[in-house]
């Protein structure tokens, strides 16, 4: 026994002095600095994974704007400056976004390859997101939201709420439920018809417990997320697994036609599913779990953040709450609780300047999203005053967290300013400044160039939707307004918007209107 442990123990370390005598890559002439890590096939990734913004920095002090780093398999190269972001989005010829995200949807969701060069379809997802949540189709989306926010806070919640009584909850798990059910309604419809129906009542309690019980595999799926991200198989994950699976089930198009008021989104990917790919049916309800986990893994923390920092900030809160009462009584809309709800539309929505820089300051704070580009072939990278050699199928990777903390840019980085995106007439500001020139990239949370997201406006308004009616029916407050922010979720580090580490309780009641 001793023998045989001696024995593995030498071929670890041989194995070992082979990868890093042999195995490690080489920097080439013209290439960027490398830094390969101690670990065969991790490389880098513990340490990146511990806190990547930390780690970024360290490597940007050391090698300057441009560095190569060995992460779990990959060589990514790290651009740093953001004046030469612009040249990453140039390279279209030589750089494929696609590449890397269809590999990563059809890993963590369990559907065959999406890339319509693998055969198994011919639809053009970024064009189907671009037309059902852009444009007019939008409209509708902010439609049915506004809707379905208010019956979710105010029907679906009632037994919660009773007249003049606070409800302490974890605020976290509230925007949880309250932007998973109307998200979840929005995109997917409604099992019951509220029109004519003598049950409605039940079915809507039925309802809600589907999608409850959809939140719960939601969640469990989302925990291992990052892990399937890294290339760890979900059979290792068995609850998980279960999850999805169960998520998958519930949007088989079996189940979905049975379903009232479903969005332009859904209905047209059920339709290019049927008619331009090859999927069988779990694997076309798979591309469904990858659109309800799109529209909410990142939606559900920003919600939390901006809310968590308006309780915060007196000041902020005040000044949001003005605006909203501002534009519902421009819009002539009154608050009552007796089941006629308020409407705003897309025009009124957008009317919400602070708002709008609240978000933003809320989601620059929380979002740690990355860019990625993986290379088609050996090619130079011409930068603003350099230029590099980047060699077949490494990834380029911006990492805007560093851009969004960046004192130069924003003063005080670490301190929440609601009006930090505001200019001196109370509008959008739009003029940030790096060693004295202008920025043209200063705020990234959805990527940038044609790969930014393109649901990113549907999840502004979203959460302005959920904001305004909040301020509108309810007294929300913390139950301790000493609460320390809680810290950011590092786990999810280059996926979006981090959650938070902890859930922190607030209390609410329902205004006397």
């Amino acid at each position: 026994m001793l023998l045989a442990s001696w024995l593995w123990g030498t071929a670890v370390i041989l194995c070992c002095v082979s990868w890093f005598l042999l195995g490690r890559r080489r920097r080439r002439q013209g290439e960027p600095p490398l830094e390969n890590g101690f670990l065969p096939y991790l490389g880098c990734a513990l340490q990146f994974g511990a806190n990547p913004l930390e780690f970024l920095k360290e490597k940007q002090k050391k090698h300057g704007h441009i560095f190569t780093c060995h992460v779990a398999g990959k060589y990514i190269h790290f651009l740093t400056d953001p004046f030469s972001y612009h040249a990453l989005m140039r390279q279209g010829k030589h750089l494929d976004w696609k590449k890397f995200h269809f590999a990563t949807s059809a890993k963590a969701f369990g559907h065959g390859s999406i890339d319509p060069a693998e055969g198994n379809t011919t639809e053009n997802f970024h064009q189907t997101f671009i037309r059902t949540l852009q444009g007019n189709a939008l409209d509708a989306l902010i439609e049915a939201m506004m809707e379905n926010l208010q019956y979710v806070m105010l029907q679906s919640r009632s037994p919660k709420l009773q007249s003049n009584t606070w409800v302490t909850e974890g605020l976290y798990t509230f925007c949880c439920q309250v932007m998973f059910e109307s998200g979840f309604l929005t995109l997917f419809g409604k099992e019951f018809n509220s029109n004519n129906d003598k049950n409605l009542s039940s079915k809507q309690e039925t309802e809600r417990a589907h999608i409850l019980n959809a939140l719960e595999n939601f969640k469990e799926f989302d925990k291992i997320f990052p892990a399937l991200v890294a290339g760890l198989p979900i059979h290792l994950f068995k609850s998980a697994h279960s999850a999805r699976e169960k998520l998958g089930e519930a949007l088989l198009h079996k189940n979905l036609v049975k379903r009232d008021n479903l969005s332009e989104l859904v209905t047209l990917r059920m339709f290019l599913n049927d008619t331009l790919s090859t999927f069988d049916d779990m694997e076309k309800a798979k591309t469904h779990v990858a659109v309800l986990w799109a529209s909410q893994a990142n939606t559900i923390p920003a919600t939390f953040w901006t809310l968590f920092y308006l309780l915060k900030n007196p000041e902020a809160m005040r000044a949001g709450t003005e605006e909203v009462q501002r534009v519902l009584e421009s819009a002539e809309e009154s608050i009552s609780l007796d089941g006629k709800h308020i409407s705003l539309n897309r025009k009124q929505l957008d009317n919400m300047p602070i708002l709008d820089s609240i978000i933003k300051e809320a989601m620059r704070l929380s979002s740690a999203s990355m860019t990625f580009r993986v290379a088609k072939e050996d090619f130079t990278l011409h930068l603003e005053n350099d230029f590099y050699n980047i060699r077949k199928d490494d990834v380029v990777a911006l990492y805007p967290q560093l851009l969004h903390f960046d004192p130069e840019i924003y003063a005080d980085p670490l301190t929440f300013k609601y009006d930090r995106f505001l200019n001196e007439n109370g509008e959008e500001k739009t003029d940030f400044y790096r060693h004295g020139r202008k920025l043209k990239h200063y705020y990234m949370p959805f990527g940038t160039g044609i790969a930014k997201c393109p649901g990113r406006l549907f999840a502004v308004h979203e959460i302005k939707q959920f904001l305004a009616l909040m301020f509108s029916y309810f007294e929300i407050e913390l139950v301790d307004s000493n609460v320390k922010c809680p810290s950011l979720d590092q786990s999810r580090a280059g996926l979006g918007v981090l959650q938070p580490s902890n859930d922190i309780d607030f209390r609410y009641r329902l205004k006397c209107l």
